[in-house]
């Protein structure tokens, strides 16, 4: 149960290729991209809403690498993996917050 604790599982669609580097201390691949998720429903009038989520998932090593040579922007994944909150200041003093999701698994979904 413990994997239970910080775990999200999406199913979406690539906006972009993933952005990939690898960094030059630690000699580890990093991919970076964001996925839209979308969901449907009925207003109070009956109308039909669709509404986008974006969310930014971060691939380590392995997981980079597959991202890098696997996927392309349009291209359907099924992600798991776990919740992580960042803070940083911005050029203007400003403090700001920003949520990824560290990819431990990935299902390609593309019909080819």
């Amino acid at each position: 149960m413990s994997t239970l604790k910080n775990n999200v599982t999406l199913i979406g669609f690539l906006g972009a290729d993933p952005e990939v580097k690898e960094l030059a201390k630690t000699k580890k691949k990093l991919a970076r991209v964001r996925i839209a998720t979308n969901e449907t429903y009925k207003n109070d009038k009956g109308e039909k809403v669709e509404e986008t989520q974006w969310h930014q998932l971060v691939f380590w090593d392995k997981q980079a690498g597959i991202a890098e040579k696997y996927l392309k922007k349009g291209s359907e994944v099924a992600i798991s993996g776990k919740l992580v909150n960042n803070s940083y200041t911005d050029k203007e003093g400003i403090k700001r917050y920003s949520t990824e999701i560290v990819v431990s698994e990935i299902l390609m979904l593309d019909k080819k």
